[in-house]
């Protein structure tokens, strides 16, 4: 009797499950963003002597004097316009000079202009016999216009000055800075260009921010020139027609009555 061979079942080989290693992230940091800039202005600021300090401070006055200057005059040069239109209704359409005078508003130039007029007329018989009408309100005239003109140039000698000045004040932080750089340099007696561009390239950002202080002076100051030139023709032409409302106002009241 034969007995069938069993064939042996093999052993079970245990499962080990290896567990994958976790995906390493490589992050590669952004150094430029990162990383601290050792020759920005912050830098110029914390290792300059109080030379450059002192450069630095005087162009963000010069700046900040501009810009006040340049805002504060562009909001005169539009109340001014305003003022002119309102006049130029107010005279068209007004009785007489005095309500003219009364209606418009106390701070405006046209209402000193046209009370210094009233004024003069009221105190021309005095000096008839030596000055006609139409020469005495005519000077009336003239010098309120000469003081309306010299207040609307008020502050543009500061645009001119910072215009032309703080390049020179930017390049002279400039000359100062690479002259510090150097003495340095030379002390340390390391000349490679990565120690050179670093100190030279941060003394220049004065040279910068100098132009970035001229350019919006001198720009303002031709803006405001131009605004005032149109301005003021507003008020001559305001005295001018002052002026023949005036006399034929008094022709009609010195003319007989048929």
């Amino acid at each position: 009797m034969q007995v069938a061979a069993q064939t042996p079942t093999p052993a079970l080989t245990p499962t080990v499950t290896l567990n994958a290693p976790a995906a390493t992230s490589i992050t590669t940091p952004a150094v430029d963003a990162l990383a601290e800039n050792p020759y920005g202005l912050a830098a110029l600021w914390a290792q300059g002597d109080w030379v450059a300090k002192t450069t630095l401070l005087l162009l963000l006055i010069m700046s900040l004097a501009s810009w006040y200057v340049l805002i504060s005059k562009l909001v005169a040069q539009n109340r001014m316009k305003t003022q002119t239109r309102a006049a130029e209704q107010t005279l068209a359409n007004a009785k007489n000079l005095r309500e003219g005078a009364d209606a418009l508003s106390p701070d405006s130039p046209y209402h000193v202009m046209m009370n210094g007029v009233l004024e003069d007329v009221r105190m021309h018989p005095s000096v008839a016999s030596q000055v006609d009408l139409n020469t005495w309100a005519a000077q009336s005239i003239e010098r309120t216009v000469g003081a309306v003109q010299s207040q609307s140039q008020n502050g543009l000698a500061v645009l001119a000055t910072v215009g032309s000045t703080a390049p020179f004040v930017g390049l002279f932080g400039t000359v100062w800075g690479i002259y510090n750089a150097l003495v340095k340099i030379g002390a340390s007696g390391q000349a490679s260009i990565d120690k050179v561009a670093g100190p030279v390239g941060e003394a220049l950002i004065m040279t910068a921010i100098g132009l970035a202080v001229a350019v919006p002076a001198v720009l303002g100051y031709n803006w405001l020139v131009r605004r005032n030139k149109t301005n003021m023709d507003g008020v001559r032409n305001f005295g001018s027609n002052l002026h023949t409302t005036l006399l034929r106002l008094a022709e009609k009241t010195n003319s007989p009555s048929k």
